[in-house]
């Protein structure tokens, strides 16, 4: 059993990947100083940020972590930072809309700055010196002056880790990440390539997307999402002496937290059990994850999480797999179905850069692009495989659409169309022999899907799929009034579109007829496209249903039954 836990209680154990300092007295003045800064982020932030990996661990939601593989001190500028948030806003709202779950957006930046090495010195031309450790330690000039460690870095990369942050938040939070800029999110390196003409068309649906639900009464001004997203920072935890001073309780809950970062991992190099980065993580109540690479065991995995999670408390933990294009395949599914038979929740994330660096001619280590989408590509097959996805999860490629962004199966918007947006990790639904209803297996199983008389079809179990030859049934409509509902938007706007409050609440009898099919199926297209660009929220499976059998709505835009 570990011992009791303190900031300081990994002091005098074993510790790697640490640089010498030539001046311990002139650290401690370092850290000392660096104890009393404010802290760069805070514990109820932390723990947002694990509530949210806790919907990814589930299989609700999807990580997307990214940024420099270290940071650094002469790059350091607002246009960096603004141009590393907007790839990764690209990548967010791209995976939003075909993944249609929420994409959790955690940053490598304002603290990735330390490296660990393959070696504690280096060579050239005869001459040997230390090894180029990241800006925090040292420089990258090979002269001894550069390469000896100066503890001063780490107060200048406390600083620049705090101007980071503050222009991180006024970004996420002032209007830079509102969806109506989602065109200005493209770099100017790709704005004229082919990649950048299908984003500009899925920007284009975006906007179009954007500009019907102003005519319905949400804007950035009503529905925060639509204007703002939440960012978290991650970097390893190498340093131990900085991670150590950034630590502080959290006045709230009595825990610690270390307040460098949301997220911190430990890298392949230090993840020893008896060591002191595990010994330091194991303490602190952030969101903390494990490198594993190629050489990591089943039972050494295990050993970790019991470690570093024995409470087994979904969101903590986040396995970040970095094996390489040649291993994945081979070495991750022990990994995989270990941890499944254990019982254990956790976060599988994808690394596919660590694993497949190569060092070219001139001395500089690259990647080829060909290798990473290969490792991407086999993590997935191998969650596949092992049972931890469902076919719906994996990315599916059913040829180009329109903008030539892929299709996506019909089932989809049959799902949405009732009220019950599609999951993931939920099994596709089936087709009940001619009603033109797709019905999930859940309802399947306890019989409330039946075949269904010309009146039942009428009361909303069509589908609603672009160029139906079938007039949408008004049911259809009351499925995206609840998802509406659900972001705070009066459905009156809607009904007015359509009938009259009493006609559109009973949703049967002469409605069908009187809803034009090209009008429904622009609405609920338009629709489907806002709710996979925001993600945000998750209405229930099914609505409530009515004495009559349909979901019902209620007047003062209530979802219930109907009197």
């Amino acid at each position: 059993m570990p011992g009791k836990w303190t900031p300081d209680s990994w002091r005098g154990l074993q510790i790697r990947q640490q640089p010498d300092y030539p001046d311990a007295a002139a650290l401690e003045v370092v850290l000392d100083r660096i104890r009393r800064q404010p802290p760069l982020v805070f514990a109820g932030e932390a723990r947002r940020l694990r509530s949210a990996l806790a919907g990814v661990a589930e299989g609700r939601a999807f990580l997307l972590q990214g940024g420099d593989c270290a940071e650094s001190f002469a790059e350091f500028s607002a246009d960096n930072i603004r141009d590393t948030f907007r790839v990764l806003m690209q990548m967010a709202v791209v995976m939003t809309f075909a993944a249609a779950c929420p994409i959790i957006k955690v940053g490598r930046l304002a603290g990735q700055f330390a490296k660990p090495r393959s070696a504690p010195t280096e060579v050239q031309d005869g001459v040997e010196l230390p090894s180029y450790r990241g800006d925090i330690v040292n420089g990258m000039e090979f002269t001894a002056e550069a390469r000896a460690a100066d503890p001063s870095r780490l107060l200048q990369g406390y600083h620049q880790s705090s101007a980071t942050l503050n222009l991180l938040r006024a970004v996420a939070h002032g209007g830079y990440a509102d969806l109506r800029r989602v065109h200005g999110w493209n770099l100017d390196f790709v704005s004229r390539t082919a990649q950048g003409e299908r984003y500009a068309g899925f920007a284009d649906r975006i906007t179009e997307a954007l500009s019907f639900m102003e005519a319905c009464g949400i804007t950035g001004e009503s529905v925060p999402a639509v204007r703002e997203v939440d960012f978290y920072t991650s970097h390893e935890a190498l340093l131990l002496g900085f991670e150590e001073a950034m630590t502080r309780v959290d006045s709230t809950t009595g825990d610690w937290y270390d307040t460098s970062a949301h997220m911190l991992w430990i890298g392949d190099r230090t993840r020893q059990e008896d060591d002191a980065h595990v010994e330091f993580m194991r303490g602190v109540s952030n969101p903390i994850g494990i490198k594993a690479g190629p050489t990591i065991a089943p039972d050494e995995l295990l050993r970790l999480i019991d470690i570093l999670d024995p409470a087994v408390e979904p969101g903590r933990l986040t396995v970040i797999v970095r094996m390489g294009a040649d291993k994945v395949g081979e070495r991750l599914p022990p990994l995989v179905r270990a941890v499944r038979q254990e019982g254990r929740k956790v976060v599988w994330s994808c690394d596919p850069m660590h694993g497949n660096t190569v060092k070219s001619a001139n001395g500089y280590k690259t990647r080829m692009f060909d290798r990473i989408l290969s490792e991407v590509r086999q993590f997935f097959d191998v969650h596949i495989a092992e049972g931890d996805l469902r076919r719906r999860c994996a990315f599916r490629d059913d040829g180009p659409g329109r903008y030539g962004m892929p299709r996506r199966r019909a089932g989809h918007h049959r799902a949405l169309a009732r009220g019950s947006l599609p999951h993931p990790l939920r099994p596709a639904p089936q087709r009940i022999s001619g009603t033109g209803a797709g019905v999930s297996d859940r309802r399947l199983s306890e019989g409330t899907a039946r075949q269904r008389s010309a009146p039942d079809r009428r009361r909303g179990v069509l589908s609603v799929v672009p160029g139906a030859k079938r007039p949408a049934a008004h049911g259809d409509l009351l499925g995206y009034a609840r998802c509406l509902q659900l972001r705070g938007l009066r459905t009156s706007r809607i009904r007015s579109l359509c009938s009259s409050p009493h006609e559109f609440r009973r949703g049967h009898g002469s409605e069908a007829e009187r809803l034009k099919t090209g009008f429904v199926a622009a609405v609920c297209n338009v629709l489907d496209v806002l709710h996979k660009a925001l993600g945000a929220f998750a209405p229930p499976t099914t609505l409530p249903r009515t004495r009559r059998g349909h979901a019902g709505i209620r007047d003062d835009g209530q979802a219930g039954r109907n009197a």
